[in-house]
């Protein structure tokens, strides 16, 4: 019953979410584009880490790369706003291939490491683009923005329903591959590596399709992101902090490991953003120590424990052997 009551909450917010622009002010739709495109975010990192055990923290590299290729696409390649999106997250997929080739011959903490070199790499290649700004970046002509709606608010109501779309993607895709037969190798990988392997799971190779697979939906997202702000620079677009740190804080604070546990970890980063954003440095240093405690209090999260405690499941993917 708890679980159906909860189930039944996540419809209702959908739908008010859904209807956001009937209700929410401009300042609202901006907050709540914000507050999706950090949710697909983490639930990308989350079904990367949570799930194949792969710590990156070079996640900026797709945010950077979907932006530059979605610019790129649109300035230099004159593609329409609408398909330039699924182009550039398709060509972040692509580059993500020969990318983990190289990242897949590190292991651990060489790994996560060597994620955030190779995004610093993608960061300096940025910068020697001189036909896309190089270091001091470049914005987007205003006929691109315009080319998806003539006014200001056509134009707020079209980015937010592209952002929603965003997060339902990667709430919903990550349910489904959790469901199928990968999801049930991806869940051995997670429990033990070696028992997946025994039994006859090509960990590597699942691995490695999880990499490219969430390097596409980051790229994808970090179009939008960009596409919003409207400019682009490689110091903003292949931001460590923005794009890695706070999402590993909003995956280890909700959840490691869970489909609610992102979710649940960006409606608290985003509260917190909200009262204590004008503390300056003290507000990153709270940030931290609360993950510290989290994760010294209960490794699994927020929702883990809750999980744990009383079994709650809001979006089930584990499967029950008849008796």
């Amino acid at each position: 019953m708890a679980n159906r009551i909860l189930q039944a909450l996540l419809a209702l917010t959908i739908l008010a979410l859904a209807l956001a622009p009937l209700w929410a002010g401009r300042a609202d739709l901006r907050l709540l584009m914000e507050v999706l495109a950090y949710l697909a975010l983490a639930q990308m990192w989350n079904l990367l880490a949570g799930y194949t055990g792969l710590i990156s923290v070079g996640q900026q590299a797709w945010v950077g790369l979907g932006g530059y290729l979605f610019f790129a696409l649109t300035i230099l390649g004159g593609v329409p706003v609408f398909a330039a999106f699924p182009l550039a997250a398709l060509l972040t997929a692509v580059l993500a291939v020969p990318t983990g080739w190289v990242a897949f011959r590190l292991q651990g903490a060489y790994f996560a490491i060597g994620t955030w070199v190779i995004a610093e790499v993608y960061r300096l290649v940025a910068a020697q683009v001189g036909a896309l700004g190089g270091g001091s970046g470049i914005s987007l002509p205003v006929a691109v923005a315009k080319s998806i709606a003539e006014t200001r608010m056509g134009r707020e109501y079209v980015m937010y329903y592209i952002a929603f779309a965003l997060a339902v993607i990667a709430v919903a895709g990550v349910w489904l591959i959790l469901r199928s037969r990968w999801g049930l190798a991806l869940t051995a990988i997670r429990d033990s590596e070696v028992a997946a392997e025994s039994v006859g799971v090509n960990t590597m190779r699942s691995k490695f399709l999880i990499y490219v697979i969430t390097a596409g939906l980051t790229g994808l997202t970090g179009a939008f992101l960009f596409f919003q702000k409207l400019r682009i620079t490689p110091d903003a677009a292949f931001s460590v902090n923005d794009w890695t740190a706070f999402v590993i804080f909003i995956v280890v604070i909700g959840g490691i490991g869970t489909i609610e546990g992102p979710i649940i970890g960006t409606i608290l980063f985003f509260a917190l953003r909200e009262v204590a954003a004008d503390w300056g440095t003290w507000y990153l240093m709270g940030l931290g120590a609360l993950a510290i405690a989290v994760m010294l209090i209960d490794k699994r999260g927020l929702w883990g424990a809750i999980h744990a405690r009383w079994g709650l499941s809001i979006l089930p993917v584990s499967r029950n052997l008849p008796d």
